[in-house]
């Protein structure tokens, strides 16, 4: 100081006479030590005082508290200043002053703590909107940036792809400092790569496509120190980045940020945000730059993941599916494998085609293929576990039939297999993770159209005839695979008839969507009676119908239900016209069906399949009267027989003038005859009923049992 120059005051006077508190911080020690002015702008008495970290917590708005550690280590790790606005609050919980803090803060890594020296200062509230780039924000701007981060966090989280994360990006508008170019760099090597920008033309990533990382370029150095770079102005970036600021010049933007892309620890890229605007990039706004970038960071990490396990998952599943082999003249099949249930979009559905061996010559098709195996199988579970078990279950079951094992002995050898897989103890002697599966096995032989049908715990087969009837064809079964070592499974054999389809699935084609078994069939059903087209362009209807646009299918009443996956396979006999044209329009329409001595309620179930037979009847009485004669004919079979029942019903002629047929044989040679019953007797009113209700009836010997059957005659519709 020269001499007659007055003296320099005090710092502790200068910061006094323009209201500037002073503050010491220590996390290590958890004290705060304020001078008398800091003292007073947080409410207390104007005199030198030492607080914890808990008294001068209770002073701020918990809000603000919270912001200031996210602060603090943002300009420690960018070497800034940390500024912050904060609200004081008094005992009440109300708001005594806004003031504004700064500091530069330092951390000890040794103490792992981290020290501050700063300022306090009064300020007042500025005017809502006012340009970030020249002001600091607080109050309005801050909850209107909670409410950003908040949206922008959701958007980002529900985001399933990379392309969804960017549409996701290139739509935020940050409060106060939107910017008007995004792009997202990625990093293969050595090299930076554009992932996705906005904001730009197309065509003008092309010169940082393919980048070096060691280029003198912002991107660039953010990934390899992991440190975020801001550039306040044109000047700036110009003397930072001379060599690639030509590149950047062209898009006349005034200020960019870059940020490191980090997740997991580690750098997977970088994000750029450009504003035609000067941005100041205040703490405030850098934090919430961080913030979005992290979220982007982990947005992008979650959908690569994601992406990664889809196609891992998808290949596995489709080297799992088999092709549904050479083509087999006079049938046409079809197969579809949706994965609907999430996670790795792999499970325990599958479906199969298996040639069988030996059968006569004469069963061969022209292609060479004779008798073939149609095979549908849920295994419990939807993880790699039942991806894998299903793997390991289709061998066996192929090797099996390959033997030339009937239907029946296929399942029990295939239970068998997989009950030792899944039963066994582990060394600790707690069972491992027990799984079972449910299957269909069907035997065709095309030349006949004889299906050999074996089901454990599988849902029935379908047929649709070539009228559009759908009937489900009821099948005797046993347990699902797994559960018993020494299973038996019954065998039903039916006749797919010329012109008729067999649909087989999974519970999914039938539960997607919050159906239960009632519900999805009866929307299955629709879609097979009201289709028109080819096996390939059903199997389309049948997957679009329950998953596909929500606008293409109907809920059911299980919102809550969890999605399983959808298989499905069609088989479809070919009915040859004169001519070789084929017919649309069968001549018969029929089902059969054998109610066992043991299987009572299989009643029931014909029952049923006489109704889905004549589903569009033109008198409901006859339908109720064929339904009543049905039962008092199977009843009859079983109450004074010791034999089984067989069933067989027709409908044919055209519709209007259609002749209804149901047959009952069985092996019983004792003739049922008309009886006088009393008024009190039980029984003995069966022909008499049939006799008063039905249009034509008889009873017939057979070489081994009888045969009684009954007809109606379906009237016009101006008789009824």
């Amino acid at each position: 100081m020269r001499t007659g120059e007055p003296p320099l005051p005090a710092v502790g006077d200068v910061l006094a006479s323009l209201a500037t508190g002073v503050w010491h911080w220590d996390t290590s020690t958890g004290l705060v030590a304020a001078d008398a002015e800091a003292a007073r702008l947080l409410g207390l008495p104007a005199e030198e005082v030492t607080l914890t970290e808990a008294q001068v917590r209770a002073r701020l708005h918990p809000v603000d508290w919270n912001e200031i550690t996210g602060v603090v280590q943002l300009a420690v790790s960018e070497g800034t200043l940390a500024e912050v606005r904060i609200r004081i609050m008094d005992e009440r919980g109300r708001i005594i002053r806004v003031v504004r803090s700064r500091s530069r803060p330092t951390y000890d890594r040794r103490k792992k703590a981290y020290e501050l020296i700063g300022t306090l200062q009064e300020v007042t509230e500025p005017t809502p909107g006012s340009p970030a780039g020249r002001s600091t924000v607080t109050g309005d701007w801050r909850r209107s940036r909670e409410a950003f981060l908040l949206d922008a966090g959701r958007a980002l989280a529900e985001a399933r792809s990379t392309a969804e994360v960017l549409r996701v990006a290139a739509g935020l508008s940050m409060p106060g400092f939107s910017p008007d170019g995004l792009a997202v760099f990625g990093v293969e090597g050595d090299w930076l790569t554009i992932i996705g920008h906005h904001g730009q033309r197309p065509g003008d990533e092309g010169p940082f496509v393919h980048m070096a990382l060691e280029t003198d370029y912002p991107a660039a150095e953010v990934v390899r120190t992991g440190r975020a770079v801001y550039l306040s102005s044109p000047e700036e970036y110009r003397a930072r980045y001379p060599l690639t600021w030509p590149l950047a010049q062209r898009f006349n933007r005034r200020s960019w940020a870059f940020l490191p892309l980090t997740a997991s620890g580690r750098t997977m890229g970088a994000w750029m945000a450009a504003f035609t605007h000067p941005v100041a990039f205040t703490p405030d706004e850098r934090s919430v730059l961080t913030t979005v970038a992290r979220m982007l960071a982990q947005a992008l990490s979650r959908a690569g993941t994601a992406e990664t396990e889809r196609e891992l998952s998808e290949g596995l599943q489709r080297s799992m599916m088999p092709t549904l082999g050479p083509e087999v003249p006079g049938m046409d099949l079809a197969a579809r494998y949706v994965p609907t249930g999430g996670g790795l979009q792999v499970g325990g559905d599958w479906y199969d085609m298996i040639p069988l061996p030996g059968g006569p010559a004469r069963s061969r098709t022209k292609a060479g293929l004779g008798r073939f195996a149609l095979v549908m199988g849920d295994v419990q579970g939807h993880d790699v576990r039942a991806a894998g078990l299903m793997g390991q279950l289709r061998i066996a079951l192929r090797a099996y039939a390959s033997e030339g094992h009937r239907p029946d002995a296929v399942l029990s050898r295939a239970s068998r297999f997989l009950h030792g897989i899944v039963g066994s103890v582990a060394e600790d002697g707690e069972t491992n993770d027990l799984r079972f599966a449910t299957c269909l096995y069907v035997e065709v032989d095309p030349r006949t159209g004889v299906l050999e049908v074996a089901r454990a715990g599988h849902p029935d087969p379908v047929i649709r005839m070539t009228d559009g009837t759908v009937l489900m064809r009821p099948t005797a079964g046993g347990l699902p695979l797994g559960v018993d070592p020494d299973p038996d499974y019954p065998t039903t054999r039916f006749t797919l008839e010329p012109g008729e389809t067999m649909m087989i699935c999974t519970d999914g084609l039938i539960e997607t969507g919050g159906h239960d078994l009632d519900t999805g069939w009866q929307r299955v059903r629709t879609i097979l009676e009201q289709h028109e087209g080819d096996t390939e362009e059903l199997a389309d209807a049948l997957v679009q119908g329950v998953h596909g646009p929500s606008s293409h299918y109907t809920t059911g009443p299980l919102a809550d239900r969890r999605e399983d996956d959808i298989a499905v396979l069609l088989l479809n006999r070919h009915r040859e016209a004169p001519g070789g044209a084929v017919a649309v329009r069968p001549e018969v329409r029929r089902t059969l069906l054998t109610v066992a001595q043991a299987e009572p309620e299989r009643i029931s179930v014909a029952r049923q399949q006489l109704r889905e037979l004549l589903h569009d009847w033109s008198s409901a009485e006859q339908v109720d009267s064929a339904v009543l004669l049905l039962s008092e004919m199977l009843t009859n079979v079983l109450v004074h027989t010791d034999t089984d029942a067989l069933l067989l019903a027709e409908v044919s002629g055209e519709k209007g003038e259609r002749r209804m047929r149901v047959e009952v044989t069985d092996a019983g040679e004792e003739l049922p005859h008309k009886r006088r019953p009393g008024e009190l007797a039980s029984s003995g009113r069966g022909l008499l009923l049939i006799e008063l209700l039905a249009d034509a009836w008889g009873v017939e010997p057979r070489g081994v049992g009888k045969s009684i059957w009954f007809e109606l005659y379906e009237p016009p519709r101006d008789k009824l």
